[in-house]
């Protein structure tokens, strides 16, 4: 039998393996997935695989913190898009320009291209690299608002180069080939990019790239010199959050298109269907996000008028009927509405014109269908009972003489007749004296009886 002390000393021993099991199972908790070895760099990777848009200077914002936040040597962004929209350029450039961490832009893989605004992105770079089979430039600024005069272009013009200016002399690079891709158009090679000093190094893979800047001094933005300590740099990617791939997605015009299009015809059934509630929740939910979808991109004010009018044309068709004149005009109105509504500076931010067209045909065929349903249900919507039967068709049951039983819409209601009518005759609803059908044959010329 043990004594009381040996049990409370078991008791806390017990206790004390237990707390150091609590604190090592909390410990290897906290502790990072990954270890980085002792004086290992860090370089953060955020991939540009898309157009120049809001979302993209979020997800370049987030890339940038995370970089000055956790101590890495530089920054490494793999661009491949072929351009985007003037003010988000801008932005990103500021925040690449204002970044504590160098950062490195890098044309890859083979076949990527940095184009129109891309190439803006990619000089503003502290180490611009690229990969072998990649091109950039074809910068020159395409403006938003159709086509203005040329003194308004040549100010549009004139101010993009000198941001290229500002910025190209101070990275060392040739301002004459990079002002000759913004203002020509020019598009050059991974080569000829190299030779005309518009990038530093071309490098196959990240790995060539890193070990082709460890050691080199580069010159920041405010003429201090660094160097680049990147040998044997541990590469982490800085991947999307669920937001912003859901934003990347969104913003892609077509499908902001399919969303506003396909909601706005669940509202329209909600409402001729009162307390469907999924339609209508469903509907409001997708035309929100279509609102909030095209709030990132450059839309013409003008063509939401043109949607306007071909909503209110094909109203106006399946209300009073113009053999289809309004309809087609509305179909017109809207095909063009669509097409124009993004003032994209690149294809791929602009709305496809198949789906457009495709799109306004269908909406506009679907609506002017529903809306004529909808009328004809509203003008009927008062024929209850007896009322709704007045001109259908009967058959007679029994003889009517002057009464009897008539069978009609498959229900069977008593009925009378002016003069005898023979079993299994055709007859025809004239009116009612409540519950009481007036027929006639159905071959006598027709004269209606108000119902009483």
């Amino acid at each position: 039998m043990q004594s009381p002390k040996s049990t409370i000393g078991q008791t806390n021993v017990f206790r004390l393996w237990a707390a150091l099991l609590f604190a090592a199972v909390l410990m290897a908790a906290n502790s990072p997935a990954q270890s980085t070895p002792a004086g290992q760099p860090i370089v953060d990777k955020f991939v540009l695989n898309d157009t120049i848009q809001p979302v993209s200077a979020a997800e370049l914002d987030r890339a940038l913190a995370k970089a000055n936040s956790d101590g890495a040597q530089a920054l490494l962004i793999e661009l491949n898009t072929p351009g985007g929209m003037l003010d988000t350029m801008r932005t990103m450039i500021g925040a690449i320009l204002g970044s504590h961490v160098p950062v490195i832009i890098y044309v890859a893989p083979a076949g990527a291209r940095a184009a129109s605004a891309g190439f803006y992105l990619l000089e503003s770079a502290d180490v611009a690299a690229m990969a072998p089979g990649t091109n950039a430039g074809a910068a020159h600024v395409v403006s938003l608002i159709g086509k203005p005069d040329e003194t308004e272009m040549q100010k549009i013009e004139n101010d993009a180069e000198a941001l290229l200016r500002s910025y190209v002399s101070k990275r060392g690079r040739s301002i004459d080939a990079a002002t000759a891709a913004a203002a020509s158009s020019h598009s050059y090679t991974a080569e000829e990019a190299l030779n005309q000093h518009l990038v530093d190094l071309i490098a196959s893979n990240e790995t060539e790239l890193l070990s082709q800047l460890d050691g080199r001094t580069i010159t920041r933005l405010d003429g201090s010199k660094q160097t680049l300590r990147l040998a044997n740099a541990r590469i982490e990617l800085v991947k999307p959050t669920l937001r912003e791939e859901l934003l990347s997605w969104l913003v892609d015009p077509n499908i902001a298109l399919l969303f506003l299009v396909g909601g706005a015809l669940l509202i329209y059934l909600e409402f001729n269907s009162p307390g469907t509630i999924v339609p209508g929740a469903l509907g409001t939910l997708m035309v929100l996000l279509a609102i909030f979808a095209f709030n990132f991109l450059p839309i013409r004010y003008t063509a939401v008028l043109l949607l306007v009018a071909a909503l209110v044309l094909m109203l106006l068709e399946a209300k009073f009927g113009g053999h289809g004149a309004l309809a087609i005009a509305g179909v017109v109105c809207l095909a063009f509405g669509l097409l124009t509504l993004v003032a994209a500076p690149i294809p791929e931010l602009a709305i496809h014109p198949a789906l457009a067209i495709a799109v306004s045909a269908a909406f506009g065929l679907i609506t002017v269908l529903l809306v004529r349903l909808a009328l004809r249900a509203r003008k009927r919507k008062h024929l209850l009972g007896a009322d709704a039967l007045i001109g259908s068709h009967a058959s007679a049951m029994e003889p009517l003489n002057p009464d009897g039983h008539v069978l009609v819409e498959g229900e069977i209601w008593r009925a009378v007749a002016a003069e005898p009518v023979a079993p299994g005759a055709a007859l025809r609803v004239v009116g009612h004296d409540r519950y009481l059908l007036r027929v006639e044959l159905a071959d006598a010329p027709h004269s209606p009886v108000a119902a009483a």
